[in-house]
C-alpha cells in the first residue's frame, strides 16, 4: 500500500468487517500487532487506522483493556428541498433540533471582497466586482457538520439593512427572507452536488482528516428575472451527515 494512505485502506477494510458483523457490538478487537501482520503494515499504521474508526464512532478505546466495537453514531440527516427552504421553521436549526441535537452556527462576513473568476461566472458579474463573503460553520451538539462559503453581489445589497447577512434587523433570517425584505423575490435555486476530498482548511474546520470524503454542493439562488443573487459552496463531511433531497410530486 502507498505509505500516505495505507492507514485509510486498513480503516476501510476494518470498517467493512465491522459492518458485516464479524465483530458484534461490545466485542473486543484483536491487537494492533495482529492487524499489522494481517495487512502487512507497521503497527503505527494499524494504530492510526483504529484511531480513525474511534473518531468515526465505530470503535471505542478502554484504558488498560483494549479496543471494542461500539454502536455506530447515527449520521445527521439534512433534508434539502424547495418546500423546506420556504416553510416556516425548517431551517438548519430546526432540522438538527428535530433529531435531538443542539444546533449552533458561527459566521464571519467581509464586505467588498473581489469576486474570483469562477464565482463571478456563477453570479453573472465581472471578475473583481465587490461582493459580501460570509463563511458559516454549522454545529450539532458542538460538532461541526456543515460549512458554507456564501457570496452576494454588493450591487444588490449595498446600502440596505441586509448587506451583512448576520447583522441588522434580518440577522439569521436566511437568503430568501432577507432578499424579499429589499424587494428581491427568489424564484429558484440550482444545486450541483459533487463528491470531493477534504482540503487542509476544511479538515481543520470540520475536525476530520485531509482527504476524507465530503460532499460539496454548489448552490445558486435566482430571482424572478433569472438573475443570480447569491451563490455558495456548501461542504458536508460524509462521516457525520447524509444529504436527502425531497421533491414535491404533483
Amino acid at each position: 500500500m502507498p505509505r500516505e494512505n495505507a492507514y485509510l485502506q486498513v480503516a476501510d477494510a476494518l470498517r467493512a468487517r465491522i459492518e458485516a458483523g464479524e465483530w458484534a457490538v461490545g466485542a473486543k478487537l484483536p491487537s494492533r500487532a495482529r492487524f499489522a501482520e494481517e495487512y502487512s503494515v507497521g503497527q503505527s499504521v494499524a494504530q492510526r487506522a483504529m484511531e480513525r474508526l474511534i473518531i468515526e464512532g465505530f470503535l471505542e478505546g478502554r484504558s488498560g483493556s483494549g479496543t471494542y466495537v461500539r454502536r455506530p453514531r447515527k449520521r445527521l440527516r439534512l433534508v434539502r428541498s424547495r418546500q423546506r427552504a420556504t416553510r416556516a421553521g425548517r431551517s438548519f436549526r430546526a432540522e438538527v433540533a428535530a433529531q435531538g441535537q443542539a444546533p449552533t452556527c458561527e459566521s464571519r462576513s467581509q464586505a467588498r471582497v473581489p469576486a474570483p473568476e469562477d464565482i463571478a461566472a456563477r453570479l453573472a458579474i465581472e471578475p473583481g466586482d465587490p461582493c459580501v463573503l460570509t463563511d458559516y460553520e454549522y454545529l450539532a451538539d458542538g460538532q461541526p457538520v456543515q460549512l458554507s462559503h456564501s457570496w452576494e453581489p454588493m450591487a444588490i445589497t449595498q446600502g440596505t439593512p441586509v448587506q451583512r447577512p448576520e447583522t441588522g434587523p434580518r440577522q439569521g433570517a436566511g437568503v430568501l427572507e432577507r432578499m424579499r425584505s429589499i424587494g428581491v423575490e427568489i424564484a429558484s435555486a440550482v444545486e450541483v452536488p459533487r463528491p470531493s476530498r477534504a482540503t487542509q482548511e476544511q479538515a481543520n474546520l470540520l475536525g476530520i482528516s485531509v482527504g476524507d470524503l465530503v460532499t460539496r454542493i454548489e448552490r445558486t439562488y435566482y430571482d424572478t428575472g433569472g438573475r443570480p443573487v447569491e451563490t455558495a459552496d456548501i461542504v458536508l463531511p460524509d462521516i457525520r451527515s447524509e444529504i436527502v433531497y425531497e421533491f414535491r410530486v404533483d
